[in-house]
C-alpha cells in the first residue's frame, strides 16, 4: 500500500512539474513579447538591438561556468534517490563555492564589457549611456550566480520544479506591472532594466526558505574536488549550447548593425517562445528519466524514452509547422508602427525555425546523456558543432546577413542531432535508431503536406490581428487532424498509452 502511494505521489509530482513549468513558459513568452514591444515603441530598434547585443556579451560568463550545472544535476540524482544527505550537502557546498567565485569573476567581466563595448562596437550612443546600461543589465546574472543557482539546481534534480516555476511566475507578473508603470512615469531604459534585474532578489529568498524547511543540509560538509574536476567533461556541451543561443547576435553585432540585431531578436522571440514551451514539458520528464537511469532499469527506461521522443516529435512538428505559416505575419503585426528598419524576412524566418526544430528534436537524447553523466564522450562532437556554427556563420554573414547566420546555425544543429541520436544507442542498448529516423521522415512529409495545403488554400492576404488569429485556428486544427491520422496509422501504441496516461491522471493514479 505504501509502495503504491509512493508511486502515485511521484507521478503526481511529475504532472505538477510539467504543468507549472508549462504555465511559467507561457508567462515568460508573454513577458518576452511585452517588454521588447515597449522598448521598440518607446526607444526604437537601435536600443532594442543594443539591449539584445549587450545581454549576449554578458552571457559569455557562462563559458566560465563550464558545464558545472549539468554535472551537479547528474551527481544529485543518485544521492537523492538513496536519501544520502551527507553526499547531497557535499555537492551543494561544492557548487555554492564555485558559483560565488563565478560571481566575483562576473563583476570584473561586466565592468570590462561596459568599458570595451562602446569603444569597439557602437558609435550612436554615448560611452556613459552604454557603460551604465551594461552594469544595469548584469544585475540579474550576478544575483543568480551568487545566491540562486545552487539551490535551484537541487530543487530541479529533486523533481521540485514547481517551486522554481511558481517563484518565477510571481517575478514575471511583478516585472510587467512595474515596467509598464516605469515607462508611464519615467521612460528610461536604464530604470526599466534596473527594475527587471532587482526582482531576481526574490529567487534566493524563496529557495533558501524552502530548502531550509525540507532538507537536512550540513553546512560544514566537505567540498568534493572531484565534482569540480568533472565539470570539464561537461564543458564542451555547455559551450555548444551557449554558442547556439549566443553566437548569432554577437556575429551580427560585429559584422552588421544594431537594427539587424533587432530584427534577429524579434524573430527569435517566436523560436525562443516555442523552445520554452517544449522544454517546459521536457523538464517535467527529465528528472524521471534521470532517476530511471540511476536505478538501472533499462527496459522501463527504453519504453519511457521512446514515448518521450514521440511526444517531442509531436510538439516540435505541430508547433513549428504552425509557426512557419504565422511567424512573418506575426512579426509584421508586432512591429507595426516601427518604421526604422525592414522586419519582413520570410526566408530567414524559415531557416531559423528549421534549425531550432532540429535543436529540440535532439534534446531528449542530450538530456539522456546528461542523466547518464556521459559528458566526456560528447566533448569532440560538441566542439565540432560549435566550430561549424561559427565558421559558416562568419563566412556567410557579410554576403547574406541574417540568412548566412541561419545557415550556419542549421548546419551545426543537423550535425549534432545526427550524432546525439546515434549516441543514445550506447546508453540504451535496446534503443532503435531507425525508430527516430522513421519518425523524422513521416513527420516531415506530414508537415510538408500541411504547409503546401495552407499556402494553396488558406494563406493570409493582409496582416491584421483578427486575420492572424483566424488563420492560426485553422492551421492548428489542420495540424491536429493530420497528426492524429499519422499517429493512428503509424504510432497507435504510443497514442493508446498517452490516452491511458491522461485518463489515469484524471483518476489520481500514475503510470509514468
Amino acid at each position: 500500500m505504501n509502495l503504491r502511494l509512493g508511486i502515485i505521489m511521484k507521478n503526481k509530482t511529475t504532472l505538477i512539474n510539467t504543468i507549472s513549468t508549462f504555465v511559467l513558459q507561457l508567462f515568460i513568452i508573454f513577458n518576452g513579447f511585452i517588454i521588447p514591444k515597449i522598448i521598440l515603441l518607446h526607444f526604437g530598434s537601435d536600443v532594442n538591438g543594443l539591449v539584445a547585443s549587450i545581454t549576449q556579451f554578458l552571457s559569455y560568463i557562462a563559458i566560465v561556468e563550464g558545464g558545472i550545472t549539468g554535472v551537479i544535476t547528474a551527481s544529485l540524482y543518485r544521492p537523492l534517490v538513496e536519501e544520502d544527505n551527507q553526499k547531497i550537502s557535499s555537492i551543494l557546498k561544492t557548487a555554492e563555492r564555485f558559483y560565488k567565485r563565478i560571481g566575483v569573476i562576473f563583476v570584473i567581466y561586466s565592468v570590462a564589457v561596459a568599458v570595451m563595448y562602446p569603444l569597439f562596437f557602437n558609435n550612436s550612443f554615448s560611452f556613459v549611456y552604454i557603460f551604465t546600461l551594461t552594469l544595469v543589465l548584469s544585475i540579474n546574472l550576478l544575483i543568480q550566480y551568487m545566491y540562486s543557482l545552487t539551490l535551484k539546481t537541487l530543487l530541479i534534480a529533486d523533481k521540485k520544479v514547481y517551486i522554481v516555476s511558481i517563484t518565477q511566475i510571481i517575478m514575471i507578473i511583478c516585472n510587467i506591472v512595474l515596467v509598464i508603470f516605469s515607462v508611464k512615469v519615467f521612460p528610461n531604459i536604464h530604470v526599466l532594466k534596473f527594475i527587471s534585474g532587482s526582482l531576481f532578489l526574490l529567487q534566493p529568498f524563496v529557495y533558501s526558505k524552502y530548502v531550509k524547511n525540507n532538507y537536512i543540509i550540513d553546512k560544514n560538509a566537505l567540498v568534493d574536488n572531484k565534482l569540480i574536476s568533472n565539470r570539464w567533461n561537461g564543458f564542451a556541451i555547455n559551450i555548444a549550447a551557449f554558442i547556439h543561443f549566443s553566437t548569432d547576435i554577437t556575429i551580427l553585432t560585429i559584422f552588421t548593425n544594431l537594427s539587424t540585431v533587432s530584427i534577429y531578436s524579434v524573430y527569435s522571440l517566436v523560436t525562443s517562445g516555442l523552445r520554452s514551451i517544449i522544454n517546459s514539458i521536457s523538464s517535467g520528464i527529465n528528472p524521471t528519466i534521470g532517476q530511471l537511469f540511476a536505478k538501472g532499469n533499462e527496459r522501463e527506461l527504453n519504453h519511457k524514452f521512446e514515448l518521450y521522443e514521440y511526444i517531442i516529435f509531436l510538439l516540435v512538428f505541430i508547433s513549428f509547422s504552425i509557426a512557419g505559416l504565422l511567424i512573418v505575419p506575426f512579426v509584421m503585426i508586432y512591429t507595426n508602427g516601427v518604421n526604422d528598419t525592414d522586419y519582413y524576412q520570410p526566408f530567414f524566418a524559415i531557416l531559423l525555425l528549421i534549425s531550432e526544430g532540429l535543436y529540440l528534436l535532439k534534446n531528449p537524447h542530450l538530456n539522456l546523456a546528461y542523466a547518464a553523466n556521459r559528458f566526456k564522450d560528447n566533448t569532440v562532437p560538441a566542439f565540432f558543432e560549435a566550430a561549424l556554427n561559427i565558421i559558416i556563420s562568419v563566412l556567410l554573414v557579410k554576403k547574406y546577413g541574417l540568412i548566412g547566420i541561419a545557415i550556419g546555425t542549421l548546419v551545426g544543429m543537423l550535425f549534432r542531432m545526427i550524432f546525439q541520436v546515434a549516441y543514445t544507442k550506447r546508453i540504451v542498448k535496446t534503443y532503435s535508431l531507425w525508430s527516430f529516423y522513421k519518425k523524422f521522415i513521416i513527420f516531415s512529409v506530414a508537415t510538408l503536406f500541411i504547409i503546401i495545403t495552407c499556402y494553396l488554400f488558406v494563406i493570409p492576404t493582409k496582416y491584421t490581428i483578427s486575420s492572424w488569429i483566424i488563420h492560426g485556428i485553422v492551421y492548428f486544427l489542420l495540424n491536429i487532424i493530420v497528426y492524429l491520422v499519422v499517429s493512428i496509422v503509424f504510432y497507435k501504441k504510443e497514442l493508446i498509452f498517452l490516452k491511458k496516461y491522461i485518463r489515469v491522471r484524471q483518476r489520481g493514479k500514475g503510470v509514468y
